[in-house]
């Protein structure tokens, strides 16, 4: 019995992460996969009732867990509270209390959304791309930290440092490496080399690590010219390594080449119990409003049985189901457009996918 921690915290993350689960069990009962789910609490709403974003009973679950499959957190309720106190601070500590250095991101387009992307259909057509983000190191986690008085006396700074050990780097670009040669052997390796000191230890070791995997083929790109080249020639890439915040920002980005958001997983993997989520956030706009998007829950759900419980076949099958979904033409609001769908909410959505899992 594989022990699934759910942790579906603010805005839209009950409501998506209620349609993974309906999925997930599908296809558990389908291909034999015995699950048992147990709910934490995270973010905004662990703070109402518990006082912290993440609260000990909820360290504890995901310790003794398989996997996590999480929502999202967050939400203007909370915007008010100090950088360490609110509702990210949970998932930015289980992140780097579990190890979870190695993000990654897949950027899939499905055939049945090439209109829904705001580009043209000449480029993103096969886009077919992984960003692998550094997770556990970078500008979200170095210190000094904090906003504090101006040395000259005029006002506050604030102070975010961008910290990067040999270690670090070694591990994510061998991890890189390793995707790339399950792939199409091309690596595209992200930094800012040319103003950024870690930048520039980040660009020595990647290259000395690239010696182990001469099969591979890589380059490096500096982060404002693959913002660039992820709009103008996105089927160039095939797994894109990165730093933290460089990823966060190039994966919402390559984003849009799937045709939203929404439609975007993630797996974040390490030396502890690895979370699944989707990458967008809480969405507070539209929380319980049945118009989120779930099928980018619903992937990394696919994804937490290939990754922690290694169950190939009940993955794809989740994966297909979603293309099958989106073939006879069921759509969300956000990949909707007039006369080129059939407009669904986020609950029949699931029911579709779940139904779809064979």
């Amino acid at each position: 019995m594989a022990k699934i921690a759910v942790l579906r915290g603010d805005g839209v993350g009950p409501e998506v992460v209620r349609e993974a689960m309906k999925v997930l069990k599908s296809a558990g009962g389908r291909f034999g996969v015995p699950l048992e789910f147990e709910e934490g609490l995270v973010g905004g709403i662990a703070i109402d009732m518990r006082g912290a974003p993440l609260p000990p009973e909820t360290r504890d679950l995901c310790g003794r867990s398989d996997a996590i499959l999480f929502g999202a957190v967050g939400g203007p309720k909370w915007d008010s509270l100090p950088v360490d106190r609110r509702p990210e601070r949970g998932l930015l500590s289980l992140r780097k209390e579990l190890q979870l250095y190695a993000n990654l991101r897949p950027v899939t387009l499905f055939p049945p959304l090439i209109d829904a992307s705001p580009l043209k259909r000449e480029i993103v057509e096969g886009v077919d791309l992984l960003v692998l983000r550094e997770l556990t190191g970078g500008l979200y986690f170095g210190e000094p930290k904090g906003i504090r008085p101006a040395p000259d006396g005029r006002g506050e700074q604030g102070v975010d440092t961008m910290i990067y050990t040999t270690p670090e780097i070694e591990r994510i670009a061998r991890i890189g490496f390793e995707i790339a040669a399950q792939r199409r052997k091309r690596l595209t390796s992200v930094d800012k080399v040319n103003v950024l000191a870690s930048s520039q230890l980040w660009r020595r070791v990647v290259t000395e690590v690239a010696k182990e995997f001469p099969q591979i083929e890589l380059e490096h790109m500096l982060v404002d010219n693959c913002s660039m080249q992820l709009i103008r020639e996105p089927r160039r890439f095939d797994v894109v390594l990165t730093e933290n915040t460089f990823g966060d920002i190039l994966s919402d980005e390559a984003a849009m080449l799937a045709g939203s958001i929404g439609m975007l997983p993630s797996a974040s993997l390490g030396d502890g119990t690895a979370l699944y989520e989707p990458i967008h956030g809480s969405a507070p706009d539209i929380a319980g409003q049945d118009k989120a998007n779930p099928l980018a829950t619903i992937l990394s759900a696919a994804m937490l049985l290939r990754h922690s419980l290694r169950h190939e076949l009940a993955a794809a099958s989740i994966e297909a189901a979603v293309g099958q979904v989106l073939a006879e033409g069921y759509r969300t609001p956000d990949i909707w457009q007039p006369g080129a769908g059939l407009l669904v909410g986020t609950r029949h959505m699931g029911d579709l996918v779940a139904q779809h899992v064979a």
